[in-house]
C-alpha cells in the first residue's frame, strides 16, 4: 500500500530541484500535493511533470498576502494538510568582509522570518498527528567560508525544529528537519557566475565528501518520504543529515 494514500501535502519552493524530488516521490506514494514557488512557467512545467495529482500556486513565503491566498486555496479544495514541506531557501555566499545588510536582511527575511510566517499560518490547516518538515542544512553547524549569514538563518531553522516539537507536542504533530550535504541541483549554478565558478563548487564540494560525489535530489526525497510517513512515527524534534559524510570530516 502506498504509504501516504489520501494525505495532503504542500511543498515550499516545489517546483525544481529537491522540492520536485520530493512532489514525485510524494505523489507516486499516493499524496495529492500543492507545490508553490514564485516563477510560474517553472510551476507549470513542475505540474506536467507529475500530473494530475499535483496543483500549483504561485506564491512568495515572503509575502503575507500569498500565504493567505494559498492556504485559502488549500482550505476550500481539500480542507486540510497531512504533510507540510517548508524550504523558504535563498543563498548568496559573502565572506564576513563583503557582506551587505542587503544580503543579511535577505538571507533572514526568507530564510527565517518567511518560513516562521509559512508555518504559522498553515497551522489552523495541519491535522493533528500531521508531519511539518523543514529544510536546515549542514552549514548551520559546519563552518564553510563565505556561507555566515545563511548557515546563521540554518541554525535559526534548526532551532525552530526544538521549540516547535514542544509547542506542538499537544497536537500530535511531528516537527522534524533535514539537513542536506552538497546536491547537485539549480542552487549551485545560482550562486555560480559563470558555468566554470559553477563547475569549480561542485569538484569542491565532491572533493571534500567523503563518499566522493555530490547527492541527488531524489536522495533527499527518499529522507523527506521517511519523515512524512508513519515509518517515523516516533521521531520528532531530530535534525535528519544527509550529506554523504561531509559533515563528518
Amino acid at each position: 500500500m502506498s504509504v501516504l494514500q489520501g494525505k495532503v501535502a504542500i511543498i515550499m519552493g516545489g517546483n525544481s530541484g529537491i522540492e520536485l524530488a520530493v512532489a514525485q516521490r510524494f505523489t507516486k506514494e499516493g499524496a495529492f500535493v500543492y507545490m508553490t514557488g514564485r516563477r510560474q512557467n517553472e510551476l507549470e512545467l513542475a505540474a506536467a511533470l507529475i500530473g494530475q495529482r499535483a496543483t500549483t500556486v504561485q506564491a512568495d513565503v515572503h509575502n503575507a498576502r500569498d500565504l493567505d491566498r494559498l492556504y485559502a486555496t488549500i482550505r476550500e479544495e481539500r480542507g486540510k494538510i497531512n504533510v507540510l514541506v517548508a524550504n523558504a531557501g535563498f543563498i548568496d555566499p559573502q565572506a564576513l568582509v563583503t557582506t551587505t545588510e542587503d544580503n543579511f536582511d535577505k538571507s533572514f527575511g526568507i530564510n527565517v522570518r518567511g518560513l516562521l510566517f509559512a508555518v504559522q499560518k498553515a497551522l489552523p490547516l495541519v491535522c493533528d498527528g500531521g508531519s511539518i518538515i523543514l529544510f536546515s542544512s549542514i552549514v548551520a553547524f559546519k563552518g564553510i567560508p563565505n556561507y555566515a549569514a545563511y548557515g546563521a538563518a540554518k541554525a535559526s531553522v534548526s532551532s525552530f525544529v526544538r521549540t516547535w516539537t514542544v509547542e506542538l507536542k499537544d497536537r500530535g504533530i511531528r516537527v522534524n528537519a533535514i539537513s542536506p550535504g552538497a546536491l547537485d541541483t539549480p542552487m549551485i549554478d545560482f550562486q555560480a557566475g559563470t558555468k566554470e565558478d559553477a563547475d569549480a563548487i561542485r569538484a569542491s564540494f565532491k572533493a571534500a565528501t567523503p563518499l566522493n560525489r555530490l547527492g541527488q535530489p531524489e536522495e533527499i526525497a527518499g529522507a523527506v518520504l521517511f519523515l512524512a510517513s508513519d515509518d517515523s512515527s516516533y521521531v520528532t524534534g531530530t535534525d535528519l543529515v544527509v550529506d554523504g559524510g561531509l559533515s563528518a570530516l
